[in-house]
């Protein structure tokens, strides 16, 4: 498994940076790896990465939690000890490989640590009885959606797999989700101890393949049929959106592969600026010319000098 990587390197930061070297550090980066300027795949990846870390090292109380726990920070109950962690982390690892045998328990596919494993030794002999209540550790899934739920919102039940058998939850999905966001279930984590509370549920959103839109962040692609004479003349169109149907303005002089831009038409953002849905064009003939098509495109091969193989 490869290690996570530190936020601060991601950023490119010292550990001692200032808020405001955060927040430029962010605004420098995304700059260039925003999917809206840079359509390289791999500047998206380092996108999520850079907006990760920002979201972390941007809040205050979190980027404590980070600087204590490091990328176990999202696992640690609160109230937890750094030093009593660390200990106890090491404890248990010397123990999984002294005794060749691994006590960390799986709740739905996701650790869900052996609180005897980890504090049963580190207050004086006492046990987890005397260690008060302990919350539970957050957990996370994965939730396949629909674009027209990522587009519209939504309610979805799901089941999970758990500790006393499967479980039923009801998810609310709202509208704008997009590839990698995380929807919070409080309190559907991992079981407390002592009565303390339960963790949260986070729910890492993956976008089902669409079988016309091609998905960028918040930006949506679809290819845009267009009759020779529309492309050649310029004309007024009908598409589909996920909102609905749009006219779209086609240029005179439309080749294939010229990408048109319709504002606000991606998937929308509650808290800025909607994506966009660019139509790429795809200039089509007929499959089978009548007698009056044959004649017009012969006559138009007759009179017209265009040649599409010359350059320049």
């Amino acid at each position: 498994m490869t290690a996570p990587r530190d936020f601060y390197e991601v950023l490119g930061v010292p550990r001692t940076a200032s808020p405001e070297e955060i927040q430029r550090a962010y605004r420098r980066l995304a700059r260039t790896l925003h999917p809206d300027v840079n359509s390289d795949p791999a500047a998206e990846e380092r996108f999520k990465d850079v907006a990760e870390a920002y979201d972390v090292l941007s809040d205050p109380a979190t980027r404590r939690r980070y600087d204590a726990f490091g990328a176990d920070f999202r696992q640690v109950p609160e109230g937890v000890d750094p030093d009593d962690w660390a200990r106890a982390s090491t404890t248990a690892g010397r123990r999984r490989t002294a005794g060749g045998a691994d006590r960390e328990t799986w709740t739905g596919g996701f650790p869900d640590i052996d609180i005897d494993d980890l504090f049963g030794g580190l207050f004086g002999g006492r046990g987890r009885r005397s260690s008060g209540p302990i919350p539970g550790a957050d957990q996370e899934a994965e939730l396949e959606i629909s674009l027209d739920e990522a587009f519209s919102g939504g309610r979805r039940t799901i089941t999970l797999p758990g500790p006393d058998g499967p479980r039923t939850l009801t998810v609310t999905i709202p509208p704008g989700v997009t590839e990698g966001q995380r929807i919070r279930l409080a309190g559907q984590g991992g079981r407390g101890s002592g009565g303390a509370a339960a963790g949260d549920l986070y729910l890492v959103v993956r976008l089902a393949t669409h079988p016309r839109y091609r998905v960028d962040g918040r930006n949506l692609h679809v290819d845009l049929p267009l009759a020779p004479w529309e492309a050649a003349l310029g004309a007024s169109v009908a598409i589909d959106t996920p909102g609905g149907e749009a006219k779209l303005r086609v240029p005179a002089g439309t080749s294939s592969g010229r990408r048109l831009r319709l504002r606000g038409r991606g998937l929308p953002n509650p808290r800025g600026r909607a994506g966009d849905l660019y139509a790429e064009a795809k200039v089509m003939v007929p499959p089978k010319l009548t007698d009056d098509e044959r004649r017009l495109f012969e006559e138009l091969g007759r009179v017209s000098s265009f040649d599409p193989r010359r350059r320049g």
